[in-house]
């Protein structure tokens, strides 16, 4: 089955404008076009298209995109680069989700501070003004 642009949008969930995007930039390989010159998508190029979507999600930029692409392109010969960056990306989402937890532990100890000191559990301290007591 082929759909248009709307309706391929609305099976990866991306913008249309960011679909467009990857269009024009080469992201989306050997794009038809219908008899009226519109984008349709087949069933392995929407795959396709959810995959970009995941590894935007990842933190990939266009240029790497593009480098997994030409890889990908290029058939199983290049399966090692491509488990190079699958591999270096992953690395960098593991420490991203360390800074996020510790972000989080932060907050979690902040609101219990906050909700101790309205209790009237402690009193209130601060680093930024000297309270007098």
């Amino acid at each position: 089955m082929v759909v248009g642009m709307k309706e391929a949008c609305v099976q990866t969930g991306l913008a249309y404008e960011t679909l467009k995007y990857y269009c024009n930039e080469g992201l989306v390989p050997n794009v038809k076009r219908d008899a009226n010159n519109r984008r349709v998508f087949d069933e392995r190029t929407i795959a396709w298209i959810k995959d970009l979507h995941c590894l935007k999600r990842c933190g990939m930029s266009i240029e790497e995109m593009k480098r997994y692409l030409d890889l990908c392109l290029k058939g199983p010969s290049s399966i090692d680069e491509r488990m190079v960056m699958i591999h270096e990306k992953r690395a960098q989402l593991l420490a991203q989700m360390e800074e996020l937890k510790d972000s989080l532990s932060y907050l979690d100890w902040k609101e219990n501070f906050y909700n101790d000191v309205q209790s009237g559990k402690i009193p209130y301290r601060s680093n930024l003004i000297r309270i007098e007591e």
